[in-house]
């Protein structure tokens, strides 16, 4: 009996959490996407509307310029942040001095929560308070930094606080892959002649190929579930400015307490998710089948 309890009991302990949350997933997910079929407001309702809820909120601005912001958003953070990570990773891989102090400092960030980066990174913006007036204090009485008060330029001021927060789990994955390559395949390549910069583009970059799509993959889905830093950075504005879907839905459930609208931008939101998950997901389980085929 001992044997047995002994057994299963590590099992239990393993396995129960994980059904208690994937109940608590797919619950959730099912009950949100069902409101978002139905005329729910303050409160929850039941009866059948079809896809009205749908149309009123693709019909609204907010909607519209969320997802025009999350494809510049994409674009900046997921490049600026891979490209960033990358340069990081191959200036810790020459073995300089002090490289787990310059590895810790880089990734501080990840330990600092979206809300106090977004919080941080406002006072920095700030014209009245932060690099500004900083620079104006030094005698540069033209210099403007404004982006944040900017309704064109506000966007990116969300870009540059999430690439400085992604940048260092970035390079800690490239750097992992660069510390994977062959040492032999870096002298053969001096012995041909070829330099560092040839030996990372035409040799690290393709190693690191792998690793680059599973940076790509996973910064996207950050991107498109990013709503703390847009509240703590510019709260969305100014005006409507730097909306993502992920602020449109909370816009539409807790502010205009309309729970069907919310519903269906919760599950526009998903979708988008799921857009770039599972060609992930197709692409992983394709190269694991090509590996078995070849091994």
């Amino acid at each position: 009996m001992k044997g047995r309890l002994g057994r299963y009991l590590p099992l239990l302990f393993i396995w129960l959490p994980l059904l208690i949350n994937a109940a608590h997933v797919v619950g959730f997910t099912a009950w949100t996407t069902w409101l978002s079929f139905t005329p729910s407001d303050l409160l929850p309702e039941y009866s059948w509307a079809g896809v009205r809820a749908y149309r009123a909120v693709l019909r609204t601005e907010n909607i519209q310029v969320a997802y025009i912001n999350l494809v510049i958003y994409g674009i900046g953070f997921v490049g600026l942040t891979t490209l960033v990570g990358f340069v990081l990773a191959v200036l810790i891989d020459q073995k300089i001095r002090a490289e787990n102090l310059l590895r810790t400092i880089y990734l501080y960030p990840l330990a600092v929560s979206f809300v106090v980066t977004g919080t941080v990174w406002s006072w920095l913006f700030n014209p009245g308070q932060g690099i500004q007036k900083f620079v104006r204090s030094l005698g540069w009485v033209d210099f403007r930094f404004d982006w944040i008060i900017d309704r064109d330029l506000a966007i990116y001021t969300i870009i540059i606080a999430a690439v400085w927060h992604g940048s260092g789990f970035a390079m800690a994955l490239f750097l992992a892959g660069l510390r994977s390559i062959d040492p032999d395949l870096y002298k053969a390549a001096q012995i041909d002649g070829a330099g560092p910069f040839r030996y990372y583009l035409r040799i690290a970059a393709p190693g690191v190929a792998p690793i680059a799509i599973s940076v790509l993959v996973i910064l996207l889905q950050y991107a498109i579930k990013t709503f703390d830093l847009v509240r703590a950075l510019t709260g969305g504005g100014p005006g409507i400015s730097t909306m993502l879907p992920a602020v449109v839905v909370y816009d539409f459930m807790f502010q205009r307490a309309q729970l069907g609208r919310g519903s269906a931008a919760a599950v526009l939101l998903l979708l988008s998710l799921l857009a770039v998950l599972l060609p992930y997901y197709l692409y992983a389980h394709w190269r694991a089948r090509r590996e078995r085929a070849n091994g």
